[in-house]
């Protein structure tokens, strides 16, 4: 079996939806900018030798359907050799991708693939526009196929007894340390500038254009408080516990990483990143779907032969503080390594790029603390009753 190694990982910074910083910037063009950038650090690539551009995405449809994929390999490589295809595991698209192009690598069907992920809550709402729940799977008894996320939170919350105090505590310290990392600039040498040219029509009926460029994450809040958070309603259930402070924030972003054989490493004569020892996914009950990490960590740490305290370093996504906190509890995962720079809370969740930004973010920060052969880890929960995991170990 060949040997696929992660050369390359980049993200854009993460914007609210639906009127943050990218509202004006299309799914495609932020993925493709983004490639482009990858594509100038590697000027000795030829880029009709990349095999393909798999892209994760949780709603492909409209400015994010078509194939997006292929699209995003045109704008992006500006040739018209490499094809592209779009894949769907909602919030694990982005490693999903990256799943995909390390097995396609080690099974000898291709040397050189783009994958990550990419997503605009500001063009495409949570759902799609046009969610149709199958009403008579729904009345014999599975109405929770088809729950919104915030009502899986609350039954977590529920059953594994996390108390609204401790969400808000939690959904605070995300926002601590990212404020930390963003004043230490700890993302910046992950994040590539785009710029946003905006076109409106002012208060006096005139076209106004102006455009500005964007390197920081817009979802972390320096004022807020535990406080603060106690004094929000609940938005999913009436005498729940789940806010929007305590949630992920909807989001726009893409990110990729580039993967490549160990011949072509070799050849091009490339230092890798990282490699992704294994990866794995896994069903859960969908009422509890923000549970699905309990099942996909031991799955993935069973097929890569580690142990749980083999792990260096986790970025959980923060679907939910109450989700991120049941699954803590339950694997009793060590909570100083995990989301050392604040979470999905705080950054954002731009759904089906949030495995490849995740990803990308573990890189940096294993770099930055010299984790040279150690291990690192990515997981998430999946809606509809999924969970994900994926382990790398971090080379240089």
């Amino acid at each position: 079996m060949k040997t696929a190694y992660i050369v390359k990982a980049y993200r854009t910074a993460v914007g609210k939806a639906p009127r943050g910083v990218f509202r004006f910037k299309r799914p495609d063009e932020l993925a493709a900018e983004t490639i482009e950038h990858m594509m100038k650090e590697l000027p000795n690539l030829d880029k009709t030798r990349i095999d393909d551009v798999i892209v994760g995405n949780a709603m492909p449809e409209a400015e994010q359907g078509l194939n997006v994929a292929r699209l995003i390999s045109l704008m992006g490589l500006k040739v018209e050799d490499v094809p592209g295809v779009t894949v769907n595991r909602y919030c694990a698209s982005g490693i999903e991708t990256i799943g995909m192009a390390t097995a396609k690598i080690q099974s000898g069907m291709a040397d050189c693939i783009i994958a990550g992920g990419a997503e605009s809550m500001s063009y495409i709402p949570m759902g799609g526009y046009k969610p149709t729940p199958d009403y008579s799977v729904a009345a014999a008894g599975n109405e929770d196929y088809y729950w919104g996320m915030g009502l899986t939170a609350e039954a977590v919350a529920n059953q594994f007894k996390v108390s609204r105090e401790d969400q808000d505590e939690f959904a605070y310290n995300s926002h601590m340390k990212a404020l930390k990392a963003q004043a230490e600039d700890r993302f910046k040498d992950q994040i590539v500038p785009i710029t946003v040219d905006q076109v409106y029509v002012d208060e006096n009926g005139k076209k106004v254009s102006k455009s500005y460029t964007v390197t920081k994450d817009e979802g972390p809040r320096a004022g807020t408080s535990t406080e603060v958070l106690a004094k929000l309603r609940p938005v999913f259930a009436a005498g729940g516990s789940v806010t929007a402070g305590n949630s992920s924030q909807m989001s726009d972003g893409a990110a990729f990483v580039l993967v490549m054989s160990e011949e072509m490493v070799k050849e091009l004569n490339i230092e890798p990143i990282a490699r992704l020892v294994n990866y794995a996914a896994a069903g859960v009950e969908p009422r509890i779907m923000g549970i699905g990490p309990v099942k996909a960590i031991p799955k993935v740490l069973k097929q890569a032969g580690l142990q749980q305290n083999d792990v260096d370093l986790i970025e959980l996504n923060e679907a939910f503080a109450s989700q991120s906190l049941a699954v803590m509890r339950e694997l009793d995962l060590n909570q100083e390594i995990v989301n050392v720079n604040g979470g999905a809370i705080a950054l954002g969740h731009p759904l089906g790029c949030t495995g490849a930004k995740l990803s990308v973010q573990l890189f940096d920060e294993m770099r930055k603390r010299n984790m040279q052969g150690k291990y690192g880890m990515v997981t998430m929960c999946v809606g509809t009753g999924q969970g994900a995991a994926g382990v790398y170990e971090f080379l240089n």
